[in-house]
């Protein structure tokens, strides 16, 4: 056998024991490996679904229990008072009441007319 020839042989035969210990280590070892990750990560994917949406419906039924009633209240209240006494100044005093009478439009006219020729 030629030096070459032995070479080729020993090189070849090393690939072989090189890709067989590969293979031996990657179904053995490796792949179960993985597979059992893989599992773990699927369990965990199909109980985080049914924790998110209790630990929402968790925090609704918190946060609407939490809400004071009287600040509630108050807040409809509150607004309740000032459309009624918008309505009731709409209803005594008529639109004056809402954008003036004819003396409040001439007074506006004549500052804005002077405000302008102050430009």
């Amino acid at each position: 056998m030629t030096d070459w020839t032995l070479i080729a042989l020993v090189a070849v035969i090393t690939g072989l024991t090189v890709t067989l210990v590969l293979l031996v280590v990657w179904f053995f070892v490796v792949r179960p490996h993985l597979d059992r990750k893989v599992q773990e990560l699927i369990d965990a994917s199909r109980e985080v679904e049914p924790k998110v949406s209790q630990g929402v419906k968790r925090g609704v039924r918190e946060a609407f229990r939490e809400l004071p009633e009287t600040a509630l209240d108050g807040s409809l209240k509150e607004s309740t008072r000032q459309f009624l006494k918008f309505g009731s100044g709409l209803f005594e005093n008529g639109l004056s009441s809402f954008i003036g009478n004819a003396d409040d439009l001439e007074r506006r006219s004549q500052d804005s007319s002077r405000a302008r020729d102050k430009d």
